[in-house]
């Protein structure tokens, strides 16, 4: 269905702007419903696509009256257009995407299939205060000590008096949550939680809750689906009221070999988190930093990037790639490196049902460094493992619940116990190897209470937003629940948006769809094989210098030459992208490089340890320091990149970082060909 007319567009107390505001009258008298031509071929259709009805093609917003009316271009295999645009297909993203197409046409654009994201690998639950001896305050409370209180009041309150509603309505949606022998719903406790408030699929609700999400999805007649593309970078345009205008998104189509330019007037951001900027996480592969990288280089407010979480319980087994202690990591082959996520997690539940930790001597350790012993927040429990392991050099310790009923047991962790018996760990019988791996990241794309950014058109919620919730560290389960949450609020404020966009600055669409250049270096290019192996090569090498500089445990000496690392990374993956072409290995590296440069460069500003950030330098945390850390300028205006140039060059290097074995150069005629030069690279 096409937008509503009569929808308040700003109510009372919004923070609309005199511009938008004069036009409020003219929008809501409008009586027409709005359309618009649907531009493009579903070029590469998912199992999600649907053929378009004729009779029902004009469903893109646009207010249909002859001076605002939208002029399509010729149908073009390289352009779509809709009324909203969502990147990612998590719970955040689905929880929009299904709410929002009550309002108009919807494509969800997602990297990998449809149900292959962070959601789905969540296992312990959903928080909901359902209990009657519960409350919401409490909640709250939990919240705000957890995230060591540089968490947003508002933001916290929002989601915990907001989520249980939420929840529920998800329930009633289909999904299929444990419950007690009365029909109840079972609630489990997790650390950090004063109270039995997590909602759970036995121990795999974040694959039970996609599945109902997922199901909905393919059979809503407003949504499209996109699998396996690609966002490369954000589509802008200038706003009516000055600044820039998010229109879209340019993709990668699956087949690597052609580019499509999504045009909407609203673009969701809902792909997730970075976890793959670390050789150890939970993260599924498609964890690039994707979302927060292409809102980076729009020019979009971050914050909070300095704060990483690293969950305490990753199953280890020697037989898994990538487990070591930190400080082999560098003589890691290549290889292991590469494969080494994502890490089997162990779920927070597990010590939330009684599970004990314990070191290799055999002591339990938790009680030594916190009182709420195995219930303390994650950052603490995953401080109080490295440190075990430091100490002893050991590569894990080990989780236990086997003191509980094994029926209990069974029931409550089906997954986890048959995924450690296959690795010859019986749990009912057997303690747990485990150790930390990098898990989620607290911070992001700076959005508002409906999930705005500093940039009009463009939104963001779930992990790739930072929404104040979190603070400097996660209370366990929130994480589902601020997607579920803020994906729902986003709906009116970004309607209200397409709907003014659609009124006033109907030439901006139509350039954005006029306007793609998929040709030169913005066209699609698969790498040789030299090159793809220099790509994956310096992937590693960054993985390795976050692992040691913003880690579990932090220096400022680290951070600081980290950032040169970081930065001598950046000029010669910037060089490939001007010069090469368009490929997802490529742009993902670029995207890790941006990410990996935002969280040293919020590390280095915070002289402090709090929540996830623990710099030895700045061992306790400092009253008057408890205050986001937002970026909102580019790299090169926070780093000296020509004097890092300038170093290189007098190093007598070459090439940045010497180049692929038999890499091709530039031809005197013809396509460009990889060059990683160092002049190939502007400030």
């Amino acid at each position: 269905m096409a937008l509503s007319a009569t929808l308040s567009v700003f109510p009372s107390g919004s923070s609309a702007t005199l511009a938008e505001k004069r036009f409020e009258h003219r929008l809501l008298n409008q009586s027409r419903l709005f359309a618009t031509q649907s531009v493009g071929l579903n070029r590469c259709p998912s199992r999600f696509s649907r053929p378009t009805n004729n009779t029902n093609k004009n469903l893109i917003v646009s207010l249909a009256t002859p001076e605002t009316s939208l002029k399509q271009p010729s149908p073009s295999p390289a352009v779509q257009q809709f009324d909203f645009l969502v990147l990612g297909s998590g719970i955040a993203g689905l929880t929009y995407a299904l709410k929002v197409a009550e309002h108009g046409r919807v494509a969800i654009v997602t990297k990998g299939e449809i149900s292959e994201g962070a959601t789905r690998y969540a296992q312990g639950g959903i928080c909901a205060v359902l209990d009657t001896s519960d409350s919401v305050e409490a909640h709250v409370r939990d919240t705000m000590i957890a995230g060591a209180f540089l968490n947003d009041p508002r933001a916290v309150d929002v989601v915990c008096r907001e989520g249980p509603q939420y929840v529920l309505e998800l329930a009633d949606f289909g999904a299929r949550f444990t419950r007690t022998g009365g029909g109840d719903l079972h609630l489990t406790r997790e650390g950090g939680h004063s109270a039995r408030r997590i909602v759970h699929a036995a121990d795999a609700t974040g694959a039970e809750i996609e599945r109902a999400l997922v199901a909905a999805t393919a059979s809503h007649p407003n949504i499209t689906v996109f699998e396996n593309h690609f966002a490369v970078d954000l589509v802008l345009g200038e706003a009516p009221v000055g600044g820039p205008l998010a229109l879209g998104a340019d993709v990668l189509c699956p087949d690597k070999t052609t580019m499509a330019r999504f045009v909407a007037p609203v673009t969701m951001l809902a792909t997730g988190g970075a976890g793959q900027v670390y050789p150890l996480t939970t993260n599924p592969a498609v964890a690039t930093g994707d979302g927060m990288a292409m809102a980076h280089r729009a020019k979009a407010a971050v914050a909070n990037l300095e704060f990483v979480q690293f969950h305490p319980t990753a199953l280890y087994s020697p037989g898994c790639p990538g487990y070591t202690t930190p400080a082999a990591l560098d003589n890691l082959p290549s290889s292991l490196v590469e494969n080494a996520g994502p890490a089997f997690l162990i779920s927070e539940a597990v010590r939330g049902e009684g599970g004990r930790l314990f070191n290799l001597d055999g002591d339990r350790f938790m009680l030594d460094y916190d009182e709420r012993a195995e219930l303390a927040p994650r950052d603490v429990v995953a401080r109080a493992i490295h440190s075990e392991m430091s100490a002893s050099g050991s590569q894990h310790v080990m989780l236990d619940i086997s003191h509980k009923p094994k029926s209990k047991i069974l029931s409550h962790f089906p997954n986890i116990a048959a995924h450690c018996a296959n690795l010859g760990v019986d749990i009912t019988q057997d303690a747990i190897p485990v150790k930390p791996a990098q898990h989620y990241m607290c911070g992001g794309v700076q959005a508002g209470l409906h999930g705005e950014t500093t940039i009009p058109g463009l939104f963001a919620c779930g992990e790739v937003a930072c929404s104040g919730l979190h603070g400097a560290n996660r209370l366990a389960s929130n994480s589902l629940l601020e997607g579920l949450v803020f994906g729902s609020r986003s709906v009116a404020k970004s309607t209200q948006h397409a709907q003014f966009i659609a009124a006033t600055a109907p030439g901006a669409l139509r350039a954005a769809a006029e306007g793609p250049n998929f040709t030169g270096p913005r066209a699609p290019r698969a790498l040789s094989q030299a090159a793809s192996a220099w790509v994956a090569a310096k992937r590693n090498e960054l993985t390795k210098v976050m692992w040691n500089s913003a880690g579990i445990v932090r220096h400022q000496a680290k951070i600081q030459a980290a950032l040169q690392d970081v930065a001598e990374i950046y000029l010669e993956i910037r060089a490939l992208c001007e010069n090469y072409g368009v490929n997802s290995e490529v742009v993902e590296l670029h995207n890790l490089v941006t990410v990996g440069e935002l969280i040293l460069s919020s590390a280095l500003q915070r002289r402090e340890s709090r929540g996830g950030h623990f710099c030895e330098d700045y061992p306790d945390p400092v009253p008057t320091a408890a205050r986001a850390t937002v970026i909102n300028t580019s790299l090169k205006r926070r780093l000296d990149l020509g004097k890092i140039k300038a170093a290189k060059q007098a190093g007598g290097s070459q090439t940045f970082g010497g180049a692929a074995p038999g890499s091709p150069r530039r031809k005197p005629a013809g396509k460009r060909e990889l060059s990683i030069s160092p002049r190939s690279v502007e400030e």
